[in-house]
């Protein structure tokens, strides 16, 4: 799974936390060398990042590990928070480098639309700026589904690096499961998916004996996170896809099959209207518990985080940024575990799908080609890819290393809380599968969203939906 937990920084026989250090360095007046700061008060020599609230948040100890790892201490860092939603931080994105803006220097960019600005040539190459000691780091090391979508279709030049891959967990409340009867830890739910059907029958009882008022909330809203990741992980486990297997994923555009009217694709969307209309719906599938509300049509990460940390439900489907905040609300009654499947792998048509699967995220920090100080925002880049940053950011804001491998060994002494969770983070990062991302994506994401939004509100049926998609897709992936 990549590099080995390297222990050069002392972590694993510290017995003390990073954020702890920083915290009680700062209590005794130890210096930890920050030079940058959140909410726009940096210097205006500082190298800016744009990312998002969690990372600003963190930003103090972040930069502390850019010094740890080598960054000069006279290259000032200022961490900058842009629009936590993913489609409103690609605009803003493209409005700055079509207007020239020389800042920021670093974009946080959606591994999801990266490629595009690639194709577009409105990003640094970063072959030509990186040390060769960092690029065969990532190369070698990083996880390979990450690196892909930060390279050049063409040429496969980097110009990206990735600072955190994304893989969703079902988080749930494990006071009430056990409360119902149910045994997590003897039946290793961490790293032991369920089916769909018999997630769906334990949800729904561990709601009506818990009184809490849903079994399950995700997020369906018409928007890229239907089509990149709650709908396709979950098409994926039942073996379904956009364009045939896993090697199709990346292309070649124009030359690939349109799958979406596949059986194991129907019955994603059957599945997903049994639990929110329950059996009163005709297209529902049958076997399956009423466990949602249908006002996860109109809910976004956030949308669906709310019930679930205000105690109203009592299983949640969600990226790992969440667990801090549902740790903070439940402490040792939230746990995780890997999302359910719809068939087991042998059965899927295709090879990679099938079993439990999660949609492969994440993030890349690019350059902005018309920052003027290049040289400085490449040392921040390549401090970035220390084991310390990445653990540093795996405490701070629960985003995972792009080397799984540098959570071996890792405890809660370590990193926190968040590192009772690392065998199931563990095992997600070997079951996450990309969207299918080129440069025809951004357009290709809303035809999908809009028509598995249509299906889901029941608008259309399941093969009305499907069908409609199948011909969009078959005439945008030759244009």
């Amino acid at each position: 799974m990549g590099k080995e937990y390297s222990n050069e920084n002392g972590l694993a026989n510290a017995g003390v936390s990073r954020r702890r250090f920083v915290q009680a360095a700062s209590a005794a007046g130890i210096s930890t060398s920050l030079a940058g700061c959140t909410g726009g008060n940096g210097g205006s020599d500082a190298v800016v990042v744009s990312a998002d609230s969690v990372m600003a948040d963190a930003s103090d100890e972040i930069i502390s590990a850019l010094r740890n790892s080598g960054l000069d201490t006279d290259i000032e860092v200022e961490i900058v928070q842009e629009d936590f939603q993913t489609d409103s931080r690609r605009q803003t994105y493209s409005s700055a480098l079509n207007a020239g803006r020389s800042s920021p220097d670093l974009f946080m960019m959606d591994s999801g639309w990266t490629i595009p600005f690639i194709v577009r040539e409105q990003l640094v190459n970063l072959e030509e700026q990186l040390s060769s000691d960092v690029l065969d780091r990532i190369r070698n090391d990083y996880l390979s589904a990450s690196v892909a979508t930060a390279e050049s279709p063409m040429s496969g030049d980097l110009y990206g690096v990735p600072i955190f891959p994304d893989y969703p967990v079902m988080h749930y409340r494990k006071d009430l499961a056990e409360a119902a009867g149910y045994n997590p830890d003897g039946n290793n739910w961490a790293t032991t998916p369920m089916s769909w059907q018999e997630f769906s029958q334990v949800a729904a009882d561990v709601r009506d004996q818990s009184g809490v008022e849903y079994g399950f909330t995700t997020q369906a809203a018409a928007y890229e996170g239907l089509a990149c990741c709650t709908f396709n992980e979950t098409m994926s486990s039942f073996g379904g896809a956009y364009f045939g297997g896993v090697d199709n994923l990346f292309g070649p555009v124009g030359e690939r099959p349109v799958t979406v009217e596949e059986e194991p694709v129907i019955e994603t969307i059957r599945m997903m209207r049994a639990f929110m209309y329950g059996s009163d719906d005709p297209e529902a599938a049958e076997g399956y518990e009423q466990i949602a509300p249908s006002s996860i049509v109109q809910w976004t990460e956030e949308d669906a985080r709310g019930p679930f940390t205000s105690g109203n439900a009592a299983f949640h489907r969600n990226w790992p940024y969440a667990i801090t905040n549902n740790v903070e609300a439940f402490g040792t009654d939230f746990d995780v575990m890997p999302l359910p499947y719809g068939v087991p792998e042998s059965e899927s048509k295709y090879d990679g799908l099938g079993g439990s699967r999660a949609a492969l995220g994440g993030w890349h920090l690019t350059m902005n080609p018309n920052s003027q100080k290049t040289e400085d925002a490449v040392q921040v880049l390549e401090a970035w890819t220390s084991d310390e940053v990445m653990l540093t950011v795996f405490e701070t804001a629960g985003n995972l290393p792009p080397i799984p491998g540098v959570l071996d060994g890792v405890t809660e002494d370590d990193v926190g809380p968040i590192g009772r969770y690392v065998d199931t983070l563990q095992y997600v990062a070997d079951t996450a599968v990309p969207r299918p991302v080129t440069d025809l994506w951004p357009n290709q994401s809303a035809l999908v969203y809009q028509e598995v939004h249509d299906a889901y509100t029941q608008t259309k049926t399941p093969e009305e939906a499907m069908s409609t998609l199948a011909t969009e897709l078959e005439e945008s992936d030759t244009r």
